[in-house]
């Protein structure tokens, strides 16, 4: 670790080496620029977490034993900074060239008022995964269960850009943020537990009267997960009462609306699961179908995202015993 830190990197991980390792070697590969590593191990065996030690002694490793979101997991992390900058980054991601001191370098060279830069997320094959993101709304919600809010993104003018422009929103997977900045807003809003915490967090910057960018000369590899676990079940009703929050504002009439949109949409996508499952007996079928009923049961509960996964974690692992 330098005494003359530019960068905080921190990365959540949940016991899985096999997505962390590549991450760090690429980060230790490819970074140029003076840093400091933030590791929280999330619910990390033993073993894992010895190995981990042994293998990155260069990381700071910040041990996450209790049921935590990806708010509250960073924040552990945040709290601790050093460097001008922060850079918050999932495990599955690999970097290709010295992103993060290239996002640097773009995010100086912005007026004051900049406070996000971003590069270009791929997938696996190279192909662009995210390039910006536009302003949500809870229309843009409906037509995200309507499964075309694409034709919304692709239309943005904050989508889709080419070299250094203006996004609106940004993806967690990968960002750099000013640290003064990201301490001003008390790091990430931990009523969220899975999501829409990054969302939430550069519509706040908007608000604010600051700006997010994209630099599409940069960009990082993710590697998002192509299958469901049984954790599914659980994550995806806490995720949906996340998103309660963000788009109703507690406003009654928005809240009403959104509620009555997860219940037929979530009956309809858990009942076409439902049918497969009863057509072909496959396991992410039965996950699919359980995660949106389990949506429409606690939806309108006046449970926090966090204590409506508990409860359904608690189910998976009471069941696995």
């Amino acid at each position: 670790m330098c005494d003359n830190v530019r960068v905080s990197i921190v990365i959540v991980c949940m016991n899985n080496l096999k997505n962390l390792y590549p991450c760090l070697d690429s980060i230790k590969k490819y970074t140029k620029v003076s840093y400091e590593t933030f590791v929280v191990a999330y619910l990390f065996s033993k073993e894992n977490l010895e190995k981990l030690r042994n293998d990155y002694p260069w990381i700071t490793i910040i041990e996450s034993n209790e049921i935590r979101g990806f708010s509250e997991n960073n924040n552990l992390a945040l709290r601790q900074v050093k460097g001008d900058f922060c850079f918050v980054l999932n495990d599955d991601t690999l970097f290709s060239c010295d992103a993060i001191g290239l996002l640097c370098d773009t995010l100086q060279s912005l007026p004051n008022d900049v406070a996000i830069v971003s590069p270009i997320t791929l997938n696996r094959d190279g192909s662009i995964q995210r390039n910006g993101r536009p302003k949500y709304t809870i229309f843009t919600y409906f037509l995200d269960l309507m499964r075309i809010i694409k034709y919304y993104e692709n239309a943005s003018k904050y989508t889709g850009g080419k070299g250094i422009y203006q996004t609106y929103n940004i993806s967690g997977a990968a960002f750099l943020i000013k640290t003064e900045v990201f301490r001003s807003l008390n790091w990430f809003d931990e009523r969220y537990f899975f999501c829409p915490e990054d969302i939430a967090l550069s519509t706040l910057i908007n608000q604010r009267g600051m700006k997010c960018y994209v630099n599409t000369n940069i960009s990082i590899t993710h590697l998002r997960g192509e299958t469901r676990s049984k954790v599914h079940t659980a994550t995806l009703p806490a995720c949906k009462k996340g998103e309660l929050i963000f788009y109703a504002h507690d406003i009654i009439f928005k809240r009403i609306l959104f509620i009555f949109m997860i219940y037929i949409f979530h009956s309809l996508y858990g009942g076409i699961w439902f049918f497969k499952y009863l057509l072909d007996k496959k396991n992410h079928y039965q996950i699919m179908y359980k995660a949106h009923f389990n949506t429409i049961k606690t939806i309108g509960s006046k449970l926090t995202p966090k204590q409506i996964f508990i409860q359904y974690y608690e189910t998976i692992r009471s069941k696995s015993l």
